[in-house]
């Protein structure tokens, strides 16, 4: 598996998902990109909330 890591799309930068990306290798990870795009996925550790509209989909527009 080839994970590619770079600063362009920094808010995907998350220790949560390299962590799966790193955990569901097989037989091989090999990480290409940036050193600094990897320091910041691990020290970025904090859960941050997501704005999606999953709730007013699932729900409706109409309710609350």
């Amino acid at each position: 598996m080839i994970i590619p890591l770079t600063t362009q799309h920094y808010p995907m930068l998350r220790w949560n998902l390299v962590y799966t990306a790193v955990t569901r290798g097989k037989r091989l990870v090999v990480l290409v990109g940036q050193r600094k795009a990897l320091a910041i996925a691990v020290k970025g550790s904090r859960a941050s909330r997501r704005w999606s509209k999953l709730r007013e989909w699932l729900v409706g527009n109409d309710r609350p």
